[in-house]
């Protein structure tokens, strides 16, 4: 594989299969692209399938922005039992009577409890680093591990009885938030534990796993596959494309040059309106040739650079 800057630049939208991890899916994107600068932005459990995003070449500078997006899941919560990993790729840790589903209106206050701000306990198996070391690698090591609780949002949850042992959620959150940790909660809500035993990212800020390539195609573009190779390129969203729904600005030359230097950009080099209000955190700002230039934040100054974006291609 060749370790030389990639040639390409953009976005790339996976739908993840069930049983593998996100790493291992970056790595075949590798593989299929013939470059190392790619990385993901917002890891999927081996368990969860759908949307995983991309980023490739400049595009993986976009990822950390990308990343705090909201996202949409439908998931199915198993009442009665719970795992150490709270997903059905874990051992059984404790069991329940099962909880009287019958009432819907209790159930629909009891999920309706979980939503807004609040402060989430994560998954003892989780990523979560403290003291630098990774929550599983604590655990895994036999140490006792407390994660402590964060700050997340759920904006809504939606939940379904499928079976006498069986929800199923509709849930839209925010940035950090566990659905493992939220079947947790509900189930103990309910009087009972639980645990997922599905779970799918449909969506992920302006993005929708209908927009992405399948796993399938991945792997047959990282055999060398000149179809499944096309089809990857189809699929790369370039960076203009991939900040879309971002507010944006086109600058003329000198704007343009002051946003490279990463100097403020002054009113008056913006070619479209309006000029972003002070207090927008992101703009994507663009040359007249639709290239992105970099992402700023708007000031009383102008437009501040944040992270700017430098490729050939």
């Amino acid at each position: 594989m060749s370790r030389a800057r990639s040639s390409r630049h953009g976005v790339l939208l996976v739908d993840k299969a069930r049983g593998m991890s996100s790493h291992r899916v970056v790595a075949v994107a590798r593989r299929a692209l013939g470059t190392r600068e790619i990385g993901h932005g917002g890891t999927l459990d081996p368990m969860a399938t759908g949307l995983l995003v991309l980023g490739v070449g400049e595009g993986t500078k976009l990822l950390a922005h990308l990343s705090g997006q909201d996202k949409r899941y439908p998931a199915e919560l198993r009442l009665g039992s719970t795992t150490d990993s709270l997903d059905a790729d874990g051992s059984v840790i404790e069991t329940a009577a099962l909880p009287d589903l019958r009432d819907p209106e209790r159930l629909s206050a009891l999920a309706q409890a979980l939503v807004g701000h609040q402060l989430q306990v994560p998954p003892v198996i989780s990523a979560i680093k403290q003291q630098g070391v990774p929550l599983y690698a604590r655990a895994r090591r036999g140490e006792e591990v407390v994660p402590e609780p964060r700050p997340v949002t759920l904006h809504s949850l939606e939940v379904r009885v499928l079976a006498a042992d069986t929800l199923q959620l509709q849930v839209h959150c925010g940035k950090g938030y566990y659905v493992r940790a939220l079947a947790r909660d509900l189930a103990q809500q309910l009087g009972s534990c639980g645990h997922l035993i599905a779970l799918r990212r449909t969506a992920s800020g302006s993005f929708d796993v209908a927009q992405a390539v399948a796993f399938e195609t991945l792997e047959r573009a990282a055999s060398g596959d000149p179809a499944a190779r096309e089809q990857l390129a189809q699929h790369l969203l370039s960076l203009p494309a991939a900040v879309a729904a971002w507010p944006s600005l086109v600058l003329d030359a000198e704007g343009c040059e002051d946003a490279r230097q990463g100097r403020v950009v002054r009113q008056g080099h913006g070619l479209t309106d309006p000029w972003p209000a002070v207090g927008v955190e992101l703009v994507a700002l663009l040359s007249q040739e639709s290239r992105l230039i970099a992402l700023a934040r708007s000031t009383e100054r102008g437009l501040e650079v944040v992270r700017g974006f430098r490729y050939d291609s």
